[in-house]
């Protein structure tokens, strides 16, 4: 006896299955192709040092939350925060699940992961904008957003987080 196979419900699909079809279908993937090479950020190593450097120039420090093959991660940093970086703005990444070393905002050695668990971050990429005193000074950009709207939605934190100085 053959059986025909069994079709699966979306709600019953694991969230990176439904990430990558997401993907697939608005075309993530041909956008990435035509940015050529993959963008990286510094990761964060010591966040009182890169949150004086950002305040010196009266700017929010901007730490992104990613978790590695993540094609939203990838495409925020190529079409938006790279260049960003590239201009001055203090941004680092944190890495969801990295046991990689990290000083936290009172100096305490810790790791990327348990920032991230701290933060209560659970999706990617995730966006956080820190203000003098290591406070979140604007709203959290959190998972993927329409392509089209993410730089927005970008300025508009940044604009929330420039007027906590």
């Amino acid at each position: 006896m053959v059986s025909s196979p069994t079709l699966i419900p979306p709600s019953a699909w694991r969230r990176r299955e439904w990430l990558l079809l997401a993907g697939l279908a608005l075309g993530v993937p041909h956008a990435l192709a035509q940015t050529g090479g993959a963008a990286t950020l510094p990761a964060a190593q010591s966040l009182p040092d890169e949150l004086a450097r950002a305040l010196k120039n009266r700017q929010p420090l901007i730490v992104m939350v990613s978790l590695e093959g993540c094609v939203f991660c990838r495409q925020a940093r190529q079409s938006h925060l790279s260049p960003m970086d590239k201009a001055g703005t203090v941004i680092v990444q944190v890495d969801l699940r990295s046991p990689q070393p990290v000083l936290d905002f009172a100096g305490k050695l810790t790791t990327h992961d348990q920032l991230s668990r701290l933060w209560k971050v659970s999706i990617t990429p995730t966006l956080l904008f820190f203000g003098p005193g290591g406070k979140e000074v604007a709203e959290r950009m959190e998972g993927a957003y329409l392509p089209d709207f993410y730089g927005p939605y970008l300025e508009d934190r940044m604009a929330q987080a420039r007027k906590s100085f």
